[in-house]
């Protein structure tokens, strides 16, 4: 996957990471076809599992002073507490509206559809699925104050860390020229996050590879027999949310072109689904729409970092098509308010949980709980979950860009020039070189 970067650019990165893509998804489905134990333990496991880790783990190192330094560099940015309150307002109620109309979508397509109908239990090991209390609303905003801000940064928690942030950023404005060294020194530190950002995304391509073909080599595609009914159905409603209902929002509240929008929002997309972890996409999101889109940085960097954690619209439609397939596997009716329970639920259950690989399942088990089916039916839909979760990521960031977009564009923070122009922001291997003089 080399480029020729002598005269002129090479290969786009979001070309490479699509090749790349490609690459992982035949030699999975090959390696999981051959089922050699040396190749499964070994370079699959082995190899694969290494590279891919280290890679979302390089992700995840940037997100906390990435957030931390950008965020901070926003709200003295915006450099009036009220319109960083009507900016954090409107994003939030966005990402609310977004997260219920997605479950809306996935119950009513699930409802038409009806997968699990006459479902085949045999076979199906439901054990060792265990439960997670709902929280109380009370709770989930309670815990959004950081009783230790250094615990918050150290375990990534990243609803505690934006408050704390905003709260030092209200308290840098309110020390007005004082605060004049500090402003530049988080300015600082946010372009170094940035070139940072720029050295990891040059690995990208070989640690998607390893992600996808380490995911369909151990996943294969026979899992999908079984369940296929609650696969189409899901996928079905994510793409309706994906290229219909965000886009129609763009169009609608922002006067956006939806279709140059999902053009630039393709590299982070293919991050999302790579990594199935909306957190570990903050860095790319942010980078695809302030310099791609044009969004202005101090939306961007309140918006982006609040919606992987507050907006889980991909999440959302696979907890409403996955509560209407186990109902119809066991034969439950929930009636309108049993389903109006599970769209409470999980628009609740997304602000209170984090942005990583996995979560879906366990606000799954809160919303099952809460609306009284059996929590082991979750072992029926484990097998295919993390292909459909790196799916719903990949959904999840693109509702956290157009939220951020229109917002900005009410704001009058939007450069249409730059989102405007087809090559504005593009990555290649030219950004990451290396300086050839050293400077004495």
């Amino acid at each position: 996957m080399t480029t020729d970067t002598h005269g002129g650019h090479g290969m786009s990165l979001t070309m490479k990471i699509m090749i790349a893509m490609g690459a992982g998804i035949v030699v999975g489905v090959i390696f999981n076809q051959i089922n050699n134990n040396f190749i499964n333990t070994q370079i699959v496991a082995g190899l694969f599992g290494m590279i891919g880790k280290m890679f979302v783990n390089a992700l995840k190192m940037l997100v906390v002073p990435l957030v931390f330094f950008s965020l901070l560099g926003g709200v003295t940015g915006i450099g009036d507490v009220r319109v960083l309150g009507r900016v954090g307002t409107k994003s939030f109620f966005l990402y609310l509206a977004t997260t219920a109309l997605a479950i809306t979508i996935a119950i009513a397509l699930a409802s038409l559809i009806g997968p699990g109908k006459g479902f085949d239990m045999q076979g199906i090991d439901t054990s060792g699925v265990t439960g997670r209390e709902a929280p109380t609303v009370w709770s989930v905003f309670a815990n959004i104050v950081p009783t230790n801000p250094i615990a918050a940064f150290a375990n990534g928690e990243m609803l505690q860390v934006i408050f704390y942030t905003v709260v030092l950023g209200v308290a840098v404005l309110m020390l007005g020229a004082k605060s004049e060294g500090f402003i530049a020194a988080c300015s600082y530190m946010n372009d170094l996050m940035m070139k940072v950002v720029a050295i990891v995304m040059h690995f990208a391509p070989y640690g998607v590879f390893c992600l996808i073909a380490k995911t369909f080599a151990e996943q294969g595609i026979g899992l999908f027999l079984p369940v296929m009914a609650y696969v189409i159905t899901l996928v079905a409603a994510l793409f309706i949310h994906l290229f219909i209902t965000l886009p129609t929002m763009l169009k609608v509240l922002a006067g956006l072109n939806p279709l140059t929008f999902m053009r630039k929002m393709r590299p982070a997309q293919i991050f999302a689904f790579s990594t199935a972890s909306s957190n570990a996409t903050i860095p790319v999101t942010y980078r695809s729409v302030t310099e791609r889109v044009g969004v202005d940085k101090s939306i961007a960097s309140f918006c982006i970092p609040f919606g992987a954690t507050i907006n889980m619209d991909g999440t959302a439609i696979m907890q409403g098509v996955a509560t209407v397939f186990l109902a119809n596997v066991y034969a439950i009716d929930l009636g309108l308010g049993g389903y109006l329970t599970v769209i409470g639920m999980a628009v609740l259950a997304s602000i209170g949980t984090a942005g990583v690989p996995g979560v879906g399942l366990v606000m799954l088990t809160m919303v099952l709980s809460q609306v009284g089916l059996p929590i082991e039916g979750i072992a029926i839909i484990l097998g295919v979950d993390r292909l459909m979760d790196m799916i719903r990521t990949a959904v999840n960031i693109t509702g956290d860009a157009v939220v951020t977009s229109i917002v900005a564009k009410g704001e009058g923070k939007i450069d249409l020039d730059v989102f405007n122009d087809p090559d504005a922001g593009i990555v290649d291997d030219d950004e990451v070189e290396m300086p050839h003089d050293h400077v004495a």
